[in-house]
């Protein structure tokens, strides 16, 4: 999971840039709509609506925004109506690709992903090809100079952490779905900063591309999936060294 977390801090980065950030405001805006449409308006009672509106506020969206979202999901303001779809496929390298999507259009969004596959040297697949391999888990990243590692482990597991993997520059947490909000709360109660805390979909394997022209071309791939502003969310079970992602990033 390193390398595709690594991938993941470094797009949150870019997404605070001016360039990107009406993108991510667009996409934030959907989720909060269909968040409150499929659990309700209440944070207190629908944890999705709860990770949406913690996005927003990272993403420095505007109140005003975030309301209105949401009151558009309940019905109490009139909007579009989006769905929810998950199309699969495979990327260079054999690297296995879940793409989530919000559409108000699914055939337009299918034809147009199909096209960004085949542009970018990948290929759809037929439901459940792909997505056996990846499960649903909370995911949490830590810089380590924030905090000692045995501190943190114990934070995690005292709170349903399933797991905690320590790489160069940060800690991975991995947690159940039911045990994410126990183990971030934990965190924020012992001023523990995160660099990234979201529901996301983990490989239950990885493939690992050390070909520098491969990683590339993978991490193109991704990038022109996630550019598309239907694209919700893309995971994928890539293991590429960080260096290669540093390099790619830049």
């Amino acid at each position: 999971m390193s390398g595709h977390s690594k991938w993941a801090t470094t797009k949150h980065k870019k997404a605070a840039t001016d360039a990107k950030r009406g993108q991510a405001f667009t996409k934030i805006t959907k989720e909060l709509t269909v968040a409150a449409r499929v659990g309700g308006g209440l944070m207190e009672t629908n944890p999705r609506l709860r990770v949406a509106h913690e996005k927003a506020k990272a993403a420095n969206m505007p109140k005003d925004n975030i309301e209105k979202a949401i009151k558009k999901g309940t019905g109490e303001l009139p909007g579009v109506v989006y769905e929810e779809a998950t199309y699969e496929g495979y990327g260079p390298g054999g690297v296995a690709l879940l793409v989530e999507v919000l559409s108000d259009n699914k055939n337009r969004t299918s034809s147009e992903l199909r096209n960004i596959f085949n542009k970018k040297n990948g290929n759809m697949a037929g439901a459940g090809s792909v997505s056996w391999q990846f499960h649903k888990k909370g995911f949490i990243v830590v810089d380590k100079n924030t905090i000692a590692e045995e501190k943190l482990l114990n934070i995690v597991l005292e709170n349903g952490g399933e797991d905690m993997v320590t790489q160069e520059e940060t800690y991975e947490i991995t947690t159940s779905l039911q045990d994410f909000d126990t183990v971030k709360k934990a965190l924020e109660a012992n001023h523990v900063a995160t660099l990234s805390a979201e529901l996301t979909m983990i490989p239950s394997a990885t493939v690992k591309i050390a070909e520098k022209s491969v990683a590339h071309q993978v991490l193109g791939l991704i990038s022109a999936l996630e550019d598309h502003d239907d694209v919700q969310n893309v995971y994928a079970n890539f293991d590429i060294p960080d260096a290669i992602i540093a390099e790619v990033s830049e």
